[in-house]
């Protein structure tokens, strides 16, 4: 489909991803320096969490020639599932695929420009054209009309929408000096309100300790319903995830979002022991050059906020050993908060090893 240029005030916006949905995108992973020992346990996780979403939705995975028999032997007969042949450097959904916005009645893309979260200064591979190509690709097979944002730098993990005119964001993120370092942060308020159709941004200062996205939002803070939000958090003033949590939540209790009401923050505890690189995580990767490698002990940004709606459930992050005790506190937390879904716990572990979570695997297609 042609793809339109700066969009004027056209009546499309970001729906919450709590909204109804027609489906979800997922990229089945591959890549050697992102998903250990040939992909085969990270393959096999997707394939949960595909079916998980498929039980309520389209899941639309893309594949390349060299996954693609896998995908179909682990997903075989799941009659809401379809495979798009399209190559990608690496599986993060969330941050390649298009963001999708809607009037109501049509749904568009937004091909936004992705540079492997800060390109030359501080990306974290050498090579991502393939992966900057998706968004227009499958909005192209998929029959979608298509907004070209390729003049900016911005990955899906980065934004958040309630779907009433609010977005959250975070300045360690969209500040960096790898996105968009000729802009103000006035203008790149701007154009995110142009595209999504927002009223208001919401600049969280900071996201999750050691998050080599440069911290976004999607991993801190969460959007569960209108006027309403989790927030990643902890109790120990020790823990170096304390003064950024705090710090989002300070800001948060001074502002109100678009349509004027103060937002509900739920804290929702990480877990209580950090998730690190093990020795056996380490002997199954293969680096590329140029190529951010991982370091034994490594703490990772482990984060129970980066969940994924689908249309009937919430599909949790668990990380499981000396976390069991808090993924079980996670899960009873959001029951609580959300208990029009149901809480689906997904062993995780093999997904924040390669570097995200549930949400920055999965896009949302708003259903209208």
């Amino acid at each position: 489909m042609p793809l339109h240029s700066f969009p004027a005030d056209d009546g499309f916006h970001m729906p919450a991803e709590f909204s109804p949905h027609r489906g979800t995108v997922i990229v089945f992973p591959e890549r050697a320096g992102s998903w250990g020992y040939g992909a085969v346990p990270a393959q096999t996780v997707f394939a949960d969490i595909i079916r998980e979403i498929a039980a309520d939705e389209e899941v639309f995975v893309v594949v390349s020639d060299n996954t693609e028999a896998r995908a179909r032997e682990l997903l075989g007969g799941l009659g809401s599932v379809t495979l798009l042949n399209i190559p990608t450097d690496d599986s993060w959904a969330r941050d390649i695929a298009p963001t999708f916005v809607s009037d109501g009645t049509a749904v568009r893309g937004i091909d936004w420009q992705f540079n492997a979260w800060g390109g030359e200064y501080d990306g974290l591979y050498a090579h991502w054209e393939r992966d900057n190509a998706l968004a227009s690709r499958f909005c192209e097979l998929m029959g979608y009309e298509c907004y070209d944002a390729q003049h900016f730098v911005l990955e899906g993990g980065s934004i958040h929408s309630d779907g009433e005119g609010t977005v959250m964001v975070t300045e360690s993120c969209l500040l960096s000096r790898g996105r968009n370092p000729q802009l103000s942060k006035a203008e790149i308020t701007e154009t995110l309100c142009r595209y999504l159709g927002a009223e208001k941004v919401l600049w969280l200062p900071r996201g999750i300790y050691n998050d080599e996205t440069n911290e976004h939002v999607d991993n801190v803070c969460a959007f569960i319903a209108a006027g309403e939000a989790v927030l990643a958090w902890t109790d120990n003033e020790d823990d170096p995830q304390y003064p950024l949590s705090k710090a989002c939540l300070d800001f948060l209790e001074g502002e109100t979002d678009a349509r004027g009401r103060r937002i509900r923050v739920h804290k929702l505890p990480i877990p209580d022991v950090p998730v690190r690189i093990t020795e056996h995580d380490l002997a199954g990767y293969t680096f590329e050059e140029g190529e951010d490698v991982r370091e034994l002990g490594e703490r990772l940004a482990a984060s129970y906020v980066n969940f994924y709606f689908t249309n009937g459930a919430v599909l949790l992050p668990q990380f499981g050993g000396e976390n069991s005790s808090s993924d079980a506190r996670a899960a009873d937390m959001m029951r609580s908060l959300c208990p029009d879904r149901r809480i689906v716990p997904i062993d995780a572990r093999e997904i924040i090893i390669g570097g995200g979570n549930i949400h920055c695997i999965t896009q949302q297609i708003p259903l209208r």
